[in-house]
């Protein structure tokens, strides 16, 4: 699985007009599964990301996790994260995986950072062409791969 982390002051999708997602502080979750990917990497990402301190504490240092803030999270479906961008100019999404795998990959990803979290993780719509608006908070931007665990 491919993530990027966003900490945002607030964000929100829409889908058709309506949103389906809208948070105050915290997180904005893309993810990007592979055929690869298990619930090992489930886990250990959901357990990674609801203890990053990427939040600032008292004194303005990066100290508190999305849990200690009692911040909010939205994860949305992003199959882009998987581009290979290695031959000609157009992207192969090849690596990522078709529906009927990352669909139920997806919704174990977001059960297990909600039992993580402890509380609701708000979602986009899989599959659906969203509208993804976020006011980025420091900038702090996020890249994990849970084949790549650096």
């Amino acid at each position: 699985m491919r993530i990027v982390i966003q900490r945002v002051s607030e964000a929100s999708v829409t889908v058709d007009g309506q949103k389906t997602a809208d948070i105050k502080k915290g997180l904005l979750i893309l993810v990007g599964i592979e055929d690869a990917d298990n619930q090992e990497d489930i886990d250990w990402l959901a357990g990674k990301i609801i203890k990053m301190r990427i939040f600032g504490d008292e004194n303005d240092v990066m100290n508190c996790s999305v849990q200690d803030i009692d911040g909010e999270i939205i994860v949305v479906s992003q199959f882009t994260l998987h581009a290979s961008t290695k031959k000609g100019n157009r992207p192969s999404y090849i690596k990522a995986a078709k529906p009927d795998f990352a669909v139920p990959t997806y919704e174990r990803f977001v059960e297990a950072l909600e039992k993580e979290f402890n509380k609701k993780v708000q979602t986009g719509i899989f599959g659906a062409d969203m509208k993804v608006s976020l006011l980025n908070d420091g900038p702090v931007t996020i890249v994990m791969d849970s084949k790549n665990r650096d």
